[in-house]
């Protein structure tokens, strides 16, 4: 199976507000859960996601590229978000997943964080998530990154329930060349591809 796979720029906001639909996602989302405060993820959640919606959409009108969108006959099948590791504030303080300041600079904006997947129910099991995290790579290391970082599930021998995989499995990051830098709780390692010098 073949996608196209492109950033989320202006232009394509509509299509990825149409794609997303009127639950932002998942439960009014709007893939801002990492970039805001728990109190402001709450009110944004408010009004069917509009808060949520609104931050977004001004990202994205205002040149972020917060993600990419993969399409197959045109039509988008599936969402990843990925950005310079600064712009989640909320990983930046996650007890489990935050950067280890001894090693780490969480500031370092040359580090970039793959935060989550949404891929509809219809698209899944048909490689859709493979196609987007290739792109993705491509994407942080066009953009100046030194490294991808993600933060997936390990599900070990057990299939996990698919709402709790929305940051990908251990087992896609590592047949993509990931490797473990970071576990503080058993199933939720710190995942990174080096793109070297």
């Amino acid at each position: 199976m073949t996608f196209e796979v492109r950033p989320v720029t202006a232009g394509r906001w509509p299509e990825l507000e149409a794609f997303f639909g009127p639950s932002g996602a998942y439960s009014n989302c709007w893939c801002a859960w990492w970039r805001v405060s728990s109190p402001e993820f709450k009110e944004g959640c408010a009004e069917r996601g509009a808060g949520n919606r609104a931050l977004l959409e001004r990202l994205t009108r205002e040149g972020a590229e917060p993600g990419l969108l993969a399409y197959e006959a045109g039509k988008p099948v599936g969402w990843v978000a990925l950005a310079p590791r600064p712009q989640y504030p909320r990983l930046l303080r996650s007890p489990n997943l935050r950067p280890a300041p001894e090693t780490d600079d969480p500031a370092d904006a040359r580090i970039w964080s793959l935060t989550c997947f949404w891929i509809p129910r219809a698209q899944r099991g048909r490689g859709v998530a493979t196609a987007l995290l290739a792109a993705a790579l491509t994407h942080a290391r066009e953009h100046g990154a030194t490294a991808l970082e993600a933060y997936p599930v390990d599900t070990g021998d057990e299939r996990g329930a698919p709402a709790s995989l929305y940051t990908g499995t251990v087992g896609m990051f590592e047949r993509a060349g990931f490797h473990e830098v970071l576990r503080r709780r058993a199933k939720r390692p710190v995942v990174r591809f080096d793109f070297g010098g």
